[in-house]
Protein backbone atom coordinates (compact mmCIF):
# COMPACT_ATOMS: atom_id res chain seq x y z
CA UNK A 1 0.00 0.00 0.00
CA UNK A 2 1.15 3.25 -0.75
CA UNK A 3 1.54 5.93 2.03
CA UNK A 4 -0.99 8.01 1.06
CA UNK A 5 -3.21 5.29 1.69
CA UNK A 6 -1.73 4.55 5.38
CA UNK A 7 -2.36 8.44 6.17
CA UNK A 8 -5.99 8.15 5.03
CA UNK A 9 -6.49 5.34 7.30
CA UNK A 10 -4.70 6.75 10.25
CA UNK A 11 -6.30 9.88 9.96
CA UNK A 12 -9.76 8.27 9.76
CA UNK A 13 -8.94 5.90 12.52
CA UNK A 14 -7.93 8.97 15.01
CA UNK A 15 -11.07 10.97 13.50
CA UNK A 16 -13.12 7.81 14.58
CA UNK A 17 -11.64 7.57 18.06
CA UNK A 18 -11.87 11.45 19.04
CA UNK A 19 -15.94 10.76 17.95
CA UNK A 20 -15.96 7.44 19.56
CA UNK A 21 -14.65 9.40 22.86
CA UNK A 22 -16.75 12.24 22.59
CA UNK A 23 -19.68 10.13 22.49
CA UNK A 24 -18.79 8.78 25.19
CA UNK A 25 -18.06 11.69 26.84
CA UNK A 26 -21.69 13.37 25.72
CA UNK A 27 -24.02 11.23 25.70
CA UNK A 28 -22.64 7.80 27.17
CA UNK A 29 -24.55 5.43 28.90
CA UNK A 30 -25.50 5.82 32.68
CA UNK A 31 -26.95 2.60 33.46
CA UNK A 32 -24.19 0.80 32.33
CA UNK A 33 -25.94 -1.99 29.74
CA UNK A 34 -24.47 -0.61 27.17
CA UNK A 35 -21.98 -2.39 25.87
CA UNK A 36 -19.99 0.03 23.68
CA UNK A 37 -20.84 3.47 25.39
CA UNK A 38 -20.13 2.01 29.03
CA UNK A 39 -16.72 2.68 29.06
CA UNK A 40 -14.18 5.46 27.22
CA UNK A 41 -11.70 2.94 26.11
CA UNK A 42 -14.24 0.86 24.57
CA UNK A 43 -16.56 3.61 22.36
CA UNK A 44 -12.80 5.20 21.41
CA UNK A 45 -11.84 1.98 20.07
CA UNK A 46 -15.53 1.40 18.19
CA UNK A 47 -14.52 4.77 16.72
CA UNK A 48 -11.31 4.17 15.92
CA UNK A 49 -12.62 0.83 14.07
CA UNK A 50 -15.70 2.73 12.33
CA UNK A 51 -12.97 5.76 11.10
CA UNK A 52 -10.74 3.18 9.43
CA UNK A 53 -13.59 1.65 7.64
CA UNK A 54 -15.16 4.33 6.17
CA UNK A 55 -11.61 6.06 5.23
CA UNK A 56 -10.99 2.81 3.45
CA UNK A 57 -14.06 3.18 1.70
CA UNK A 58 -11.71 6.73 0.16
CA UNK A 59 -8.92 4.05 -0.99
CA UNK A 60 -8.50 2.90 -4.68
CA UNK A 61 -8.73 -1.03 -5.03
CA UNK A 62 -6.28 -3.23 -6.50
CA UNK A 63 -9.15 -4.19 -8.76
CA UNK A 64 -9.35 -0.72 -9.99
CA UNK A 65 -5.81 0.58 -10.70
CA UNK A 66 -5.51 -2.88 -12.77
CA UNK A 67 -8.21 -2.53 -15.31
CA UNK A 68 -7.14 1.09 -15.80
CA UNK A 69 -4.09 -0.26 -16.86
CA UNK A 70 -5.96 -2.84 -19.36
CA UNK A 71 -8.15 -0.29 -20.46
CA UNK A 72 -6.82 1.32 -23.92
CA UNK A 73 -6.75 5.52 -24.26
CA UNK A 74 -9.71 6.65 -26.04
CA UNK A 75 -7.49 9.60 -27.29
CA UNK A 76 -7.15 10.45 -30.50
Amino acid sequence: MKMKTWYLLIGGMLIGAVAGYAYWNYVGCLSGTCSISSSPINSTLYGGLMGALIANLFTPSKRDASKQQQEPSSEG
